[in-house]
């Protein structure tokens, strides 16, 4: 049986290959350093948690939210990444789809 780590890593991996059309608009965005030359990472487990995407240089974030986000298990994440020096950007799935240039303006903004 895998320890929790590995479970993460295997969770991520899987994350990564069933992306949904929205994560996988943005990362084109987000990809090869295609923003101010920074690194970002998709379905990135940080601790024992997953993020949807994250730069590590810049401690940011990114989260696309659709229906099955919880406001509670969002707040426990989100709590722990905080203190650990994370800046949280989250998004709605019709946000990134609708206005994708004014939300990589706002990513923009706080890497």
């Amino acid at each position: 049986m895998k320890d929790k780590k590995g479970r993460i890593t295997t969770t991520a991996k899987a994350l990564r290959r069933t992306s949904t059309d929205v994560e996988n608009l943005l990362w084109k965005q987000l990809r090869n350093k295609r923003l101010a030359g920074l690194k970002f990472r998709r379905q990135q487990p940080i601790d024992n948690y997953i993020v949807d995407f994250g730069c590590f240089e810049k401690r940011v974030v990114i989260e696309v939210d659709g229906g099955q986000h919880t406001t509670e298990k969002d707040a426990e994440r989100d709590d722990y990444l905080i203190r650990n020096g994370f800046k949280i950007l989250r998004f709605w799935n019709n946000e990134v789809l609708q206005t994708i240039e004014g939300v990589m303006e706002e990513i923009g903004k706080h890497c």
